[in-house]
Protein backbone atom coordinates (compact mmCIF):
# COMPACT_ATOMS: atom_id res chain seq x y z
CA UNK A 1 0.00 0.00 0.00
CA UNK A 2 1.42 3.21 -1.16
CA UNK A 3 1.68 5.96 1.65
CA UNK A 4 0.08 9.61 1.13
CA UNK A 5 2.34 11.97 0.52
CA UNK A 6 2.94 14.62 3.41
CA UNK A 7 1.18 17.40 3.03
CA UNK A 8 2.04 21.04 4.42
CA UNK A 9 -1.32 22.37 4.05
CA UNK A 10 -3.47 22.35 6.77
CA UNK A 11 -6.75 19.97 6.88
CA UNK A 12 -10.33 21.16 6.27
CA UNK A 13 -11.33 22.90 9.59
CA UNK A 14 -8.36 23.30 11.00
CA UNK A 15 -6.32 26.55 11.53
CA UNK A 16 -2.86 27.10 11.28
CA UNK A 17 -0.61 28.45 14.22
CA UNK A 18 0.04 32.37 13.61
CA UNK A 19 3.66 31.74 14.58
CA UNK A 20 6.47 29.56 16.12
CA UNK A 21 8.58 30.88 18.22
CA UNK A 22 11.59 28.53 20.24
CA UNK A 23 10.16 25.33 18.78
CA UNK A 24 6.11 25.88 19.52
CA UNK A 25 3.19 26.40 17.73
CA UNK A 26 1.57 29.95 18.79
CA UNK A 27 -2.20 30.05 17.64
CA UNK A 28 -3.04 33.33 16.48
CA UNK A 29 -7.01 34.80 14.73
CA UNK A 30 -8.37 32.68 11.85
CA UNK A 31 -7.75 33.87 8.47
CA UNK A 32 -8.91 32.31 5.59
CA UNK A 33 -6.11 31.94 2.81
CA UNK A 34 -7.54 32.11 -1.15
CA UNK A 35 -6.19 29.88 -3.57
CA UNK A 36 -5.30 31.74 -6.60
CA UNK A 37 -6.02 29.23 -9.30
CA UNK A 38 -9.65 28.98 -8.30
CA UNK A 39 -10.56 31.74 -5.67
CA UNK A 40 -12.05 29.00 -3.05
CA UNK A 41 -10.60 28.72 0.17
CA UNK A 42 -6.92 26.94 0.35
CA UNK A 43 -6.48 27.13 4.18
CA UNK A 44 -7.22 28.84 7.25
CA UNK A 45 -3.96 30.58 9.07
CA UNK A 46 -3.37 32.07 12.73
CA UNK A 47 -2.47 35.98 12.62
CA UNK A 48 -0.55 36.86 15.84
CA UNK A 49 -0.40 40.61 17.39
CA UNK A 50 2.66 43.06 18.05
CA UNK A 51 2.93 41.76 21.50
CA UNK A 52 3.60 38.30 19.82
CA UNK A 53 6.05 39.72 17.38
CA UNK A 54 7.90 41.03 20.68
CA UNK A 55 7.77 37.52 22.48
CA UNK A 56 9.31 36.23 19.51
CA UNK A 57 12.15 38.64 19.39
CA UNK A 58 12.95 38.22 23.20
CA UNK A 59 13.22 33.97 22.45
CA UNK A 60 15.92 35.11 19.57
CA UNK A 61 17.49 37.19 22.01
CA UNK A 62 17.71 34.58 24.70
CA UNK A 63 18.82 32.28 22.30
CA UNK A 64 22.17 34.66 20.65
CA UNK A 65 24.75 33.94 23.21
CA UNK A 66 24.70 30.42 21.94
CA UNK A 67 24.67 30.50 19.04
CA UNK A 68 27.04 33.02 18.48
CA UNK A 69 29.23 31.03 20.73
CA UNK A 70 28.85 28.12 18.47
CA UNK A 71 31.83 27.29 16.66
CA UNK A 72 31.39 28.38 12.70
CA UNK A 73 32.01 24.67 11.60
CA UNK A 74 29.45 23.40 13.85
CA UNK A 75 26.82 26.32 12.31
CA UNK A 76 27.88 25.69 8.85
CA UNK A 77 26.82 21.96 9.60
CA UNK A 78 23.65 22.97 10.64
CA UNK A 79 22.71 24.89 7.75
CA UNK A 80 23.90 21.85 5.96
CA UNK A 81 21.61 19.55 7.52
CA UNK A 82 18.91 22.09 6.59
CA UNK A 83 20.19 22.41 3.34
CA UNK A 84 19.75 18.39 2.72
CA UNK A 85 16.04 18.50 4.91
CA UNK A 86 15.13 20.90 1.80
CA UNK A 87 16.20 18.61 -0.35
CA UNK A 88 14.38 15.28 0.98
CA UNK A 89 11.13 17.20 1.41
CA UNK A 90 11.04 18.89 -1.50
CA UNK A 91 7.65 17.38 -3.07
CA UNK A 92 6.16 19.27 -0.06
CA UNK A 93 7.36 22.55 0.19
CA UNK A 94 6.85 22.78 -4.23
CA UNK A 95 3.19 21.34 -3.61
CA UNK A 96 2.65 24.25 -0.72
CA UNK A 97 4.01 26.89 -2.20
CA UNK A 98 2.55 26.07 -5.90
CA UNK A 99 -1.17 26.31 -4.45
CA UNK A 100 -0.35 29.44 -2.07
CA UNK A 101 1.13 31.50 -4.72
CA UNK A 102 0.58 30.44 -7.93
CA UNK A 103 3.60 29.82 -8.70
CA UNK A 104 4.15 26.55 -11.48
CA UNK A 105 4.53 23.26 -9.83
CA UNK A 106 7.82 22.94 -11.99
CA UNK A 107 9.14 26.23 -10.94
CA UNK A 108 8.07 25.87 -7.15
CA UNK A 109 10.42 22.76 -7.12
CA UNK A 110 13.15 24.64 -8.05
CA UNK A 111 12.65 26.93 -5.93
CA UNK A 112 13.16 24.11 -3.21
CA UNK A 113 16.80 23.52 -4.69
CA UNK A 114 17.58 26.70 -5.06
CA UNK A 115 16.62 27.71 -1.54
CA UNK A 116 18.98 24.83 -0.37
CA UNK A 117 22.02 26.24 -2.45
CA UNK A 118 21.89 29.17 -0.06
CA UNK A 119 21.83 27.25 3.18
CA UNK A 120 24.60 24.94 1.21
CA UNK A 121 26.91 28.60 0.24
CA UNK A 122 26.42 30.09 3.76
CA UNK A 123 27.78 26.85 5.37
CA UNK A 124 30.65 26.78 3.48
CA UNK A 125 30.71 30.88 3.81
CA UNK A 126 30.59 30.71 7.50
CA UNK A 127 34.13 29.28 7.77
CA UNK A 128 35.78 31.20 5.64
CA UNK A 129 38.57 33.12 6.87
CA UNK A 130 37.24 36.75 8.13
CA UNK A 131 39.94 38.19 10.21
CA UNK A 132 42.61 40.91 8.75
CA UNK A 133 45.79 41.88 9.59
CA UNK A 134 47.57 45.51 9.14
CA UNK A 135 51.18 46.53 10.50
CA UNK A 136 52.60 49.80 10.16
CA UNK A 137 55.25 50.88 12.09
CA UNK A 138 53.71 52.18 15.10
CA UNK A 139 50.99 49.65 15.41
CA UNK A 140 49.77 45.85 14.53
CA UNK A 141 46.20 45.97 13.45
CA UNK A 142 43.59 43.27 14.08
CA UNK A 143 40.03 43.26 12.13
CA UNK A 144 37.78 41.17 13.25
CA UNK A 145 33.85 40.19 12.77
CA UNK A 146 31.48 39.32 15.29
CA UNK A 147 27.11 38.94 14.87
CA UNK A 148 24.84 42.17 14.72
CA UNK A 149 22.64 40.38 16.85
CA UNK A 150 18.61 39.41 16.35
CA UNK A 151 17.87 40.00 12.78
CA UNK A 152 14.09 40.90 11.60
CA UNK A 153 13.95 39.63 8.26
CA UNK A 154 10.85 41.08 6.16
CA UNK A 155 9.40 38.61 3.14
CA UNK A 156 7.17 39.51 0.44
CA UNK A 157 4.59 36.57 -0.85
CA UNK A 158 6.00 35.89 -4.44
CA UNK A 159 9.14 33.70 -3.67
CA UNK A 160 7.85 32.11 -0.42
CA UNK A 161 10.73 29.80 0.53
CA UNK A 162 13.82 31.45 -1.51
CA UNK A 163 13.91 34.69 -0.07
CA UNK A 164 13.53 34.06 3.63
CA UNK A 165 16.22 31.49 2.52
CA UNK A 166 18.41 34.21 1.37
CA UNK A 167 18.22 36.20 4.58
CA UNK A 168 17.94 33.28 7.28
CA UNK A 169 20.68 31.11 5.76
CA UNK A 170 23.58 34.07 5.81
CA UNK A 171 21.97 35.52 8.94
CA UNK A 172 22.51 32.02 10.84
CA UNK A 173 26.01 31.69 9.37
CA UNK A 174 27.49 35.12 10.85
CA UNK A 175 25.94 34.01 14.41
CA UNK A 176 23.08 35.83 14.11
CA UNK A 177 19.21 34.78 15.86
CA UNK A 178 16.33 35.80 13.39
CA UNK A 179 12.58 36.44 13.53
CA UNK A 180 10.79 36.17 10.25
CA UNK A 181 7.97 38.17 9.30
CA UNK A 182 6.53 35.84 6.72
CA UNK A 183 3.99 37.35 4.15
CA UNK A 184 0.70 37.05 4.95
CA UNK A 185 -0.41 36.32 1.68
CA UNK A 186 1.71 33.30 1.88
CA UNK A 187 2.34 32.09 4.72
CA UNK A 188 2.25 28.65 4.99
CA UNK A 189 5.32 28.00 3.22
CA UNK A 190 7.26 30.48 5.84
CA UNK A 191 5.68 28.56 8.77
CA UNK A 192 6.61 25.48 7.29
CA UNK A 193 10.44 26.28 6.70
CA UNK A 194 10.77 27.71 10.14
CA UNK A 195 9.19 24.23 11.60
CA UNK A 196 11.90 22.35 9.28
CA UNK A 197 14.61 24.59 10.56
CA UNK A 198 13.91 23.92 13.98
CA UNK A 199 15.43 20.32 13.87
CA UNK A 200 18.76 21.46 13.42
CA UNK A 201 19.19 24.42 15.87
CA UNK A 202 18.55 25.43 19.09
CA UNK A 203 15.38 26.78 20.54
CA UNK A 204 14.88 30.34 19.58
CA UNK A 205 17.31 30.88 16.73
CA UNK A 206 14.45 30.91 14.05
CA UNK A 207 11.35 32.23 14.95
CA UNK A 208 8.48 33.10 12.63
CA UNK A 209 5.15 35.54 12.82
CA UNK A 210 2.69 35.95 10.33
CA UNK A 211 -0.41 38.71 10.76
CA UNK A 212 -0.94 42.11 9.77
CA UNK A 213 2.39 43.08 7.81
CA UNK A 214 2.53 47.17 9.06
CA UNK A 215 2.17 46.25 12.03
CA UNK A 216 4.52 43.48 12.73
CA UNK A 217 7.20 44.77 10.57
CA UNK A 218 6.41 47.93 13.21
CA UNK A 219 6.77 45.77 16.08
CA UNK A 220 9.71 43.96 15.06
CA UNK A 221 11.53 47.48 14.13
CA UNK A 222 10.95 49.10 17.20
CA UNK A 223 12.29 46.26 18.97
CA UNK A 224 14.86 47.43 21.48
CA UNK A 225 16.36 43.80 21.00
CA UNK A 226 16.63 43.61 17.12
CA UNK A 227 19.27 44.99 15.90
CA UNK A 228 19.14 44.59 12.47
CA UNK A 229 16.50 44.44 9.87
CA UNK A 230 16.18 43.11 5.88
CA UNK A 231 13.12 43.73 4.07
CA UNK A 232 12.50 42.80 0.90
CA UNK A 233 9.39 44.64 -0.99
CA UNK A 234 8.27 47.76 -2.72
CA UNK A 235 10.00 50.90 -2.55
CA UNK A 236 7.97 52.92 -1.14
CA UNK A 237 6.96 50.81 2.18
CA UNK A 238 10.94 49.90 2.48
CA UNK A 239 11.73 53.31 2.55
CA UNK A 240 9.18 53.66 5.40
CA UNK A 241 10.92 50.92 7.06
CA UNK A 242 14.08 52.25 6.64
CA UNK A 243 13.12 55.61 8.09
CA UNK A 244 11.80 53.94 11.16
CA UNK A 245 15.00 51.31 11.43
CA UNK A 246 16.94 55.03 11.59
CA UNK A 247 15.03 56.34 15.07
CA UNK A 248 17.20 54.20 17.09
CA UNK A 249 19.79 53.35 14.49
CA UNK A 250 18.41 49.80 13.36
CA UNK A 251 20.39 48.71 10.89
CA UNK A 252 18.75 47.71 7.29
CA UNK A 253 19.19 46.29 4.17
CA UNK A 254 16.86 47.09 1.61
CA UNK A 255 16.15 44.90 -2.06
CA UNK A 256 13.14 46.50 -3.34
CA UNK A 257 11.77 47.27 -6.33
CA UNK A 258 13.06 47.74 -9.85
CA UNK A 259 11.82 48.33 -13.28
CA UNK A 260 14.11 45.40 -15.19
CA UNK A 261 15.00 46.90 -18.90
CA UNK A 262 15.61 44.35 -21.72
CA UNK A 263 18.09 45.30 -24.27
CA UNK A 264 17.99 43.52 -27.26
CA UNK A 265 20.43 44.54 -29.43
CA UNK A 266 21.43 45.42 -33.23
CA UNK A 267 24.17 42.57 -32.56
CA UNK A 268 22.02 40.03 -30.27
CA UNK A 269 21.82 36.24 -31.66
CA UNK A 270 17.36 37.05 -31.62
CA UNK A 271 17.13 33.36 -30.97
CA UNK A 272 19.19 33.63 -27.60
CA UNK A 273 17.38 36.91 -27.22
CA UNK A 274 14.08 35.16 -27.60
CA UNK A 275 14.23 32.43 -25.24
CA UNK A 276 16.19 34.69 -22.43
CA UNK A 277 13.10 37.70 -22.52
CA UNK A 278 10.57 34.58 -22.24
CA UNK A 279 12.39 33.18 -19.13
CA UNK A 280 12.77 37.00 -17.60
CA UNK A 281 9.31 37.59 -18.58
CA UNK A 282 7.02 35.05 -17.82
CA UNK A 283 9.20 33.12 -14.80
CA UNK A 284 6.81 33.32 -11.66
CA UNK A 285 3.95 34.85 -13.70
CA UNK A 286 6.05 37.93 -14.36
CA UNK A 287 6.11 38.29 -10.21
CA UNK A 288 9.52 38.89 -9.88
CA UNK A 289 11.16 41.89 -8.63
CA UNK A 290 14.16 41.33 -11.15
CA UNK A 291 11.45 40.43 -14.26
CA UNK A 292 11.88 41.92 -17.67
CA UNK A 293 9.88 45.10 -17.56
CA UNK A 294 10.58 47.23 -20.34
CA UNK A 295 11.70 45.90 -23.47
CA UNK A 296 14.30 48.06 -25.45
CA UNK A 297 14.73 46.31 -29.20
CA UNK A 298 16.69 47.87 -32.03
CA UNK A 299 15.40 49.59 -34.64
CA UNK A 300 17.05 47.09 -37.33
CA UNK A 301 15.76 44.16 -35.61
CA UNK A 302 12.30 45.37 -34.18
CA UNK A 303 9.94 43.70 -36.52
CA UNK A 304 11.55 40.31 -37.02
CA UNK A 305 12.04 40.20 -33.11
CA UNK A 306 8.34 41.68 -32.16
CA UNK A 307 7.01 39.15 -35.07
CA UNK A 308 8.51 36.23 -33.24
CA UNK A 309 7.63 37.10 -29.75
CA UNK A 310 4.22 37.74 -30.40
CA UNK A 311 3.87 34.12 -32.09
CA UNK A 312 5.29 33.28 -28.95
CA UNK A 313 3.32 34.83 -26.15
CA UNK A 314 -0.06 34.06 -27.90
CA UNK A 315 0.72 30.72 -27.33
CA UNK A 316 1.17 30.46 -24.14
CA UNK A 317 -0.92 28.63 -22.26
CA UNK A 318 -2.85 29.94 -18.96
CA UNK A 319 -4.11 27.18 -16.28
CA UNK A 320 -3.88 25.27 -13.33
CA UNK A 321 0.19 25.67 -11.66
CA UNK A 322 0.04 21.84 -11.04
CA UNK A 323 -0.46 21.56 -14.61
CA UNK A 324 2.58 20.56 -16.59
CA UNK A 325 1.68 21.73 -19.80
CA UNK A 326 0.29 25.28 -18.79
CA UNK A 327 3.12 27.72 -18.96
CA UNK A 328 1.32 30.56 -17.02
CA UNK A 329 -0.40 30.53 -13.71
CA UNK A 330 -2.50 33.00 -11.93
CA UNK A 331 -1.72 35.97 -10.19
CA UNK A 332 -2.05 35.88 -5.76
CA UNK A 333 -5.14 38.79 -5.77
CA UNK A 334 -8.03 39.98 -7.76
CA UNK A 335 -6.77 43.94 -6.96
CA UNK A 336 -3.30 42.24 -8.91
CA UNK A 337 -5.70 41.55 -11.75
CA UNK A 338 -7.95 44.39 -12.02
CA UNK A 339 -4.69 46.65 -12.30
CA UNK A 340 -3.09 45.12 -15.00
CA UNK A 341 -6.37 44.87 -17.08
CA UNK A 342 -6.96 48.66 -16.19
CA UNK A 343 -3.39 49.19 -17.45
CA UNK A 344 -2.69 47.31 -20.85
CA UNK A 345 -6.62 48.61 -21.58
CA UNK A 346 -5.46 52.18 -20.74
CA UNK A 347 -2.20 51.31 -23.11
CA UNK A 348 -4.73 50.28 -26.11
CA UNK A 349 -7.23 53.21 -25.73
CA UNK A 350 -3.85 55.22 -26.34
CA UNK A 351 -3.08 53.49 -29.42
CA UNK A 352 -0.24 50.49 -28.17
CA UNK A 353 -1.06 47.43 -30.57
CA UNK A 354 -1.83 44.39 -28.37
CA UNK A 355 -2.04 40.71 -28.49
CA UNK A 356 -2.69 38.38 -26.09
CA UNK A 357 -3.03 34.60 -25.40
CA UNK A 358 -6.56 32.80 -24.77
CA UNK A 359 -7.63 32.83 -21.50
CA UNK A 360 -9.72 29.34 -20.84
CA UNK A 361 -10.42 29.56 -17.81
CA UNK A 362 -13.08 31.90 -16.12
CA UNK A 363 -12.03 30.53 -11.97
CA UNK A 364 -9.40 32.03 -10.13
CA UNK A 365 -7.24 35.13 -10.65
CA UNK A 366 -5.75 35.19 -14.81
CA UNK A 367 -4.72 37.45 -16.59
CA UNK A 368 -3.71 36.24 -20.03
CA UNK A 369 -0.03 36.61 -21.56
CA UNK A 370 0.22 39.62 -23.38
CA UNK A 371 2.18 41.36 -25.60
CA UNK A 372 1.95 45.34 -25.70
CA UNK A 373 3.86 47.59 -27.93
CA UNK A 374 4.36 50.70 -25.86
CA UNK A 375 4.36 53.39 -28.80
CA UNK A 376 2.85 55.43 -26.77
CA UNK A 377 3.75 57.37 -23.69
CA UNK A 378 1.48 54.96 -20.76
CA UNK A 379 1.76 54.38 -17.87
CA UNK A 380 2.44 50.66 -18.02
CA UNK A 381 5.14 51.35 -19.33
CA UNK A 382 6.16 53.25 -16.03
CA UNK A 383 4.88 51.20 -13.53
CA UNK A 384 6.61 48.27 -12.09
CA UNK A 385 4.62 45.56 -14.12
CA UNK A 386 4.69 42.51 -11.79
CA UNK A 387 2.74 40.08 -14.06
CA UNK A 388 2.52 38.57 -17.21
CA UNK A 389 2.64 41.32 -19.63
CA UNK A 390 5.50 42.27 -22.20
CA UNK A 391 5.70 46.02 -22.71
CA UNK A 392 8.16 46.61 -25.89
CA UNK A 393 9.69 49.58 -27.53
CA UNK A 394 12.18 50.25 -30.52
CA UNK A 395 15.31 52.15 -30.01
CA UNK A 396 17.69 54.01 -32.36
CA UNK A 397 20.96 55.06 -30.28
CA UNK A 398 21.78 53.05 -26.93
CA UNK A 399 22.75 56.57 -25.50
CA UNK A 400 19.12 57.02 -25.34
CA UNK A 401 18.63 53.82 -23.74
CA UNK A 402 21.18 54.44 -21.07
CA UNK A 403 20.16 57.79 -20.26
CA UNK A 404 16.22 56.67 -20.22
CA UNK A 405 17.52 53.44 -17.76
CA UNK A 406 20.00 55.11 -15.45
CA UNK A 407 17.27 58.10 -15.03
CA UNK A 408 15.23 56.13 -13.70
CA UNK A 409 17.05 55.23 -10.44
CA UNK A 410 15.79 51.79 -9.71
CA UNK A 411 18.80 49.62 -11.05
CA UNK A 412 18.08 45.83 -9.67
CA UNK A 413 18.16 43.85 -12.36
CA UNK A 414 18.81 43.97 -16.21
CA UNK A 415 19.51 42.38 -19.26
CA UNK A 416 21.72 43.07 -22.32
CA UNK A 417 21.56 40.94 -25.57
CA UNK A 418 24.70 41.15 -27.88
CA UNK A 419 26.86 38.22 -29.83
CA UNK A 420 29.26 40.99 -29.37
CA UNK A 421 30.61 39.89 -25.61
CA UNK A 422 32.98 43.06 -25.74
CA UNK A 423 30.10 45.49 -26.66
CA UNK A 424 27.44 43.48 -24.46
CA UNK A 425 30.62 44.27 -21.44
CA UNK A 426 30.30 47.84 -22.23
CA UNK A 427 26.66 48.05 -22.30
CA UNK A 428 26.37 46.46 -19.06
CA UNK A 429 29.03 48.67 -17.45
CA UNK A 430 27.31 51.97 -18.44
CA UNK A 431 23.67 50.80 -16.64
CA UNK A 432 22.98 51.78 -12.91
CA UNK A 433 22.24 48.60 -12.23
CA UNK A 434 22.97 45.70 -9.53
CA UNK A 435 22.74 42.73 -11.34
CA UNK A 436 22.93 42.70 -15.51
CA UNK A 437 22.26 38.98 -17.51
CA UNK A 438 23.68 39.16 -21.15
CA UNK A 439 22.59 36.94 -23.17
CA UNK A 440 20.64 34.78 -20.28
CA UNK A 441 17.33 35.35 -18.33
CA UNK A 442 18.54 34.33 -15.10
CA UNK A 443 21.09 36.05 -13.56
CA UNK A 444 21.49 35.33 -10.12
CA UNK A 445 22.98 32.40 -8.02
CA UNK A 446 23.51 32.29 -3.93
CA UNK A 447 27.25 32.92 -4.43
CA UNK A 448 27.35 36.32 -5.99
CA UNK A 449 25.68 39.55 -4.54
CA UNK A 450 22.50 40.37 -5.55
CA UNK A 451 20.80 44.15 -4.82
CA UNK A 452 20.02 47.24 -6.52
CA UNK A 453 21.46 50.88 -6.55
CA UNK A 454 19.18 53.88 -5.94
CA UNK A 455 16.00 53.62 -4.79
CA UNK A 456 16.22 49.87 -5.39
CA UNK A 457 17.46 49.42 -2.08
CA UNK A 458 20.80 49.01 0.48
CA UNK A 459 23.76 46.76 0.77
CA UNK A 460 23.41 42.92 -0.85
CA UNK A 461 22.18 39.59 -0.28
CA UNK A 462 23.71 36.44 -1.64
CA UNK A 463 27.88 36.11 -1.57
CA UNK A 464 30.16 37.29 1.09
CA UNK A 465 28.59 40.82 0.67
CA UNK A 466 24.79 38.78 2.21
CA UNK A 467 26.93 37.39 5.50
CA UNK A 468 29.05 40.68 5.94
CA UNK A 469 25.70 42.54 6.19
CA UNK A 470 25.21 40.56 9.37
CA UNK A 471 28.40 41.38 10.93
CA UNK A 472 29.96 44.36 12.69
CA UNK A 473 33.35 45.28 11.99
CA UNK A 474 35.87 45.88 14.97
CA UNK A 475 39.44 46.98 15.09
CA UNK A 476 41.65 46.65 17.94
CA UNK A 477 45.20 48.65 17.96
CA UNK A 478 48.37 46.92 19.60
CA UNK A 479 51.36 49.50 20.36
CA UNK A 480 54.57 47.77 18.72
Amino acid sequence: MTAEPRTLIPAPGTTAPGARIAGAGVDGDPHELPDPATGETLAAVGWVDPATAEDAARAAHEALPGWSATPARDRAAALRAIAADLRADTAAFAAVISAESGKRLSEATAEVGFSARYFDWFADAATMPRDEGVVTPQRRFTVSRRPVGVIAAVSPWNFPLSIPARKVAPALAAGCTVVQKASELTPLTSLAFTELCERRLPAGAVNVVVGDGEKLTTALVDSELVAAVTFTGSTPVGASVAARAMRSMTRVTMELGGKGPFVVTERADLGVALEALLVAKFRNNGASCIAANNVFVHESVYDEFVGALRSRIVSLTCGAPSDPAVDVGPLLRPAHVERLERLVAEAEGAGCAVARAPLTTTRGYFVAPTLLEATADVRLWHEEIFGPVCAVRPYAAEDDVVAEVNGWRTGLGGYVMSADAEHAARLAGRLDIGIVGVNNGAPNTPEVPFGGFGRAGLGREGGLSGLYEFTEEQTVSFAR
